[in-house]
């Protein structure tokens, strides 16, 4: 029996390198998606497969139709169908309401929603074909709750987690769970924008004292991709520490 097949869009960095390697440490074959930073997701393939993994890394931009069309026929001439997207690819950008353009809005929704939409529906026919797979969309705490100053981020994330939830319903009765990891303030490059003081008061802010990790999320999406998520669909797991409850 063939190893599972992982596409991890967004992986060259943060939440989604460390989903790809603790995919590839847990027996799958993953392709690392990048925009990009190319260096890096082929250093984090090359990685991987020293380490015995499937993996080489793909560039292309999700909100482009025909740039995640190739992206999708490369993953399958290179390691086989897709038993597993994570639709990871995301940018974050904080401003006031009234000062984001419409183009900052739009270019928003595009990587966050639309990507997400198409990967799912290039993905979709290979898991209906072979009666299963499983798709992970990250979203964030932010799209359950809001957030000041980030108001264009806040809606896409929501957007994305009513997709989820939809999406789930449509196709769960071939066999494809749709579920959805919502972070909480995570220690990753999108931190980087908020000086020392920002970054304490927010862990303060967090019950557990800490930030979290990507590790922290790629646990998450771990487990709604293995055997112990395999009754969960149309659900929103946060990890966040109690920020939000």
């Amino acid at each position: 029996m063939r190893s599972p097949v992982a596409f991890v869009t967004g992986a060259s960095r943060g939440i989604g390198l460390a989903a790809a390697r603790l995919l590839g440490e847990n027996g799958w074959r993953v392709a690392l998606g990048y925009l990009h930073s190319r260096t890096q997701a082929e250093d984090a393939a090359a990685a991987l497969r020293e380490s015995g993994c499937d993996a080489f890394a793909v560039g292309g931009d999700v909100s482009v139709r025909e740039e995640v069309e190739r992206m999708c026929r490369a993953v399958e001439e290179r390691l086989g169908g897709v038993d597993l997207l994570v639709n990871n690819a995301g940018i974050a950008q904080q401003k006031l309401f009234g000062d984001i353009t419409p183009e900052e809005w739009e270019r928003m929704f595009a990587v966050t929603v639309t990507g997400a939409f198409h990967c799912c529906q290039c993905v979709l026919p290979g898991m209906l074909r072979r009666g299963g797979g499983r798709i992970v969309n990250v979203a964030s705490m932010w799209g359950q709750t809001g957030a000041s100053c980030e108001v264009h981020y806040s809606a896409a994330k929501a957007a994305l987690i009513g997709m989820t939830r939809a999406l789930a319903k449509e196709v769960g009765p071939s066999g494809i769970t749709v579920n959805c990891v919502a972070p909480g303030v995570i220690d990753t490059d999108m931190c980087a924008m908020l000086d020392a003081s920002a970054r304490a008061a927010l862990a303060d802010e967090t019950p557990l004292g800490r930030l979290g990790t990507p590790l922290d999320v790629a646990r998450a999406i771990l487990f709604l991709a293995g055997e112990g998520g395999s009754f969960f669909t149309g659900q929103v797991l946060s990890p966040n520490g109690g920020f939000v409850i």
